[in-house]
């Protein structure tokens, strides 16, 4: 099957969350699909990344993750994903996972002492989660009801439901539409 990062998947709104996205259908252990498990995909992250984030401004150009920091980056990923996806659900902070995502941050930033440009994308990564972190508006931060995936609600009146209208909007109003059609039909 083939692959490409397209817009769709940057949606998130920030780099951290687009990076916790590259697993597409986390909740599902059988039908869970890492993009990063793929040495290629990886490799042409950052290059997407630089076109088709909603950081782009804060960052550029990028550089690949670094072999020695690969299983860094990925737990960097995890630690995302599990810190705003509670705060996302739930609403709250868990100091616990707050903690853990910081040491992930911490750990990433003591690995590039001297970064220059090309800034490496976890590193990249680890800034921009660390600006979450400080979110002035976290009620902003959902998760998409259709994919699952995280994302920043940039709407004027935080109506913002899914991730990507044109993708997740479109497959739930499809879905709706079939149900209703169905039940008169039926």
């Amino acid at each position: 099957m083939s692959f490409e990062w397209t817009p769709h998947r940057f949606s998130g709104g920030a780099l951290a969350l687009d990076v916790a996205n590259s697993v597409i259908l986390r909740a599902d252990p059988d039908e869970r699909v890492d993009r990063f498990a793929a040495p290629e995909h990886l490799a042409a992250f950052p290059v997407a990344a630089e076109i088709l984030c909603a950081e782009r401004d804060d960052f550029a150009p990028l550089a690949p993750v670094s072999m020695e920091n690969q299983s860094l980056f990925l737990e960097l990923r995890e630690k995302v994903d599990a810190f705003y996806r509670l705060k996302a659900d739930e609403r709250r902070d868990d100091p616990v996972l707050l903690a853990d995502l910081l040491d992930a941050i911490a750990r990433i930033l003591r690995t590039h002492p001297d970064a220059t440009s090309p800034e490496p994308v976890d590193l990249a990564t680890a800034r921009s989660a660390l600006r979450l972190v400080a979110m002035p508006e976290p009620e902003r931060l959902k998760i998409c009801p259709n994919c699952g995936w995280l994302f920043i609600d940039r709407s004027k009146n935080k109506s913002r439901a899914w991730c990507d209208m044109a993708v997740c909007g479109n497959r739930a109003k499809a879905r709706l539409h079939y149900r209703r059609k169905k039940g008169k039909d039926g």
